[in-house]
């Protein structure tokens, strides 16, 4: 029996940065829907985050792989980089906003701990909604008022609206009683070194930089850049790099069909045999062998590279 190809990764283009005024994009769910008669293939966003609240019928999604069931009421929030495809129910209803992940970030800046948060995709349930989902539709209705007109000041509060957005889900992701997945609690949470570290390593870990090129960025010594990141995710720096460059080569694998030679290139190695045995050593199976499994559904876009 022939195995299925892994599914092709399709660029949506949904906000048109040559148009200084779409600081964002909104539209009703219903529009991509009917358009790909209500299925959108695996595709990711460089740099944007994706909010989406449906209040009618219901998809089967996929994020970074992971299978996840939705039921309206709910929202979903997709990270930058994180590949997504949908099956909705026919006639579904809802809105979706798009933000430059970089907009949200900045506005962020002074609370870590929400910048953290907005790193991982996560869904709010009908539980976790309650009765607040009349709430999360009146800031969808609100935006799409503003994006459709052309108010003096139009870009300025379309991008306070979207902060508004984003706070809003983070809160009730953080909310007691909320079983979306949480960042690690405690002190790291709050390392601003290590959100500053991540940022950079998000700049540049195609470039394979030494890990002396982001503590002298830092003005920290390795040493202590290391404890920070294993006290906030278990991992010494260098690790954090490694699990970066993985994740965008399981990525790349799952959702291409780039030849492994080019994915090799693509992240920045001059020998595609060299990355090829780092792959295998880090997540246990040779690329080819990934890309078999994962076009089975055997293996996650998302699944942690062991240490």
């Amino acid at each position: 029996m022939p195995r299925p190809a892994p599914p092709r990764a399709v660029p949506f283009h949904e906000v048109r940065h040559f148009q200084p005024d779409d600081c964002l994009h909104y539209e009703p769910i219903s529009v991509r829907g009917q358009l790909h008669q209500w299925t959108i293939p695996p595709h990711r966003h460089e740099g944007l985050h994706q909010f989406q609240l449906l209040e009618r019928g219901g998809a089967r999604a996929t994020i970074d792989g992971e299978p996840v069931e939705l039921r309206a009421p709910t929202m979903l929030v997709v990270a930058a980089g994180a590949v997504h495809a949908f099956h909705y129910q026919p006639e579904s209803a809802g809105h979706q906003v798009t933000v430059p992940t970089a907009e949200l970030r900045a506005a962020l800046a002074d609370t870590p701990a929400l910048r953290q948060r907005l790193a991982h995709s996560f869904v709010l349930d009908t539980q976790a909604l309650g009765h607040e989902a009349a709430e999360a539709v009146d800031l969808m209705l609100q935006l799409a008022r503003e994006f459709t007109g052309r108010g003096l000041g139009r870009a300025e509060a379309l991008q306070s609206q979207a902060l508004l957005l984003a706070l809003w889900c983070l809160r009730r992701a953080e909310a007691p009683g909320s079983d979306t997945p949480r960042a690690p609690h405690g002190t790291a949470v709050r390392d601003t070194l290590v959100q500053r570290f991540r940022a950079l390593v998000e700049l540049h870990y195609r470039a394979h930089r030494p890990l002396r090129f982001y503590t002298e960025a830092l003005d920290v010594s390795p040493d202590h850049l290391s404890r920070a990141c294993r006290n906030v995710c278990g991992h010494s720096a260098l690790e954090v790099v490694h699990e970066r460059l993985l994740l965008e080569a399981r990525r790349l694998l799952a959702y291409s069909a780039m030849p492994v030679a080019r994915i090799a290139g693509e992240l920045g190695f001059d020998d595609a045999a060299y990355f090829s045995r780092l792959f295998t050593r880090k997540v246990g199976l040779a690329p080819l062998a990934y890309r078999r499994a994962a076009s089975l559904g055997l293996a996650s876009a998302d699944a942690s590279a062991s240490a």
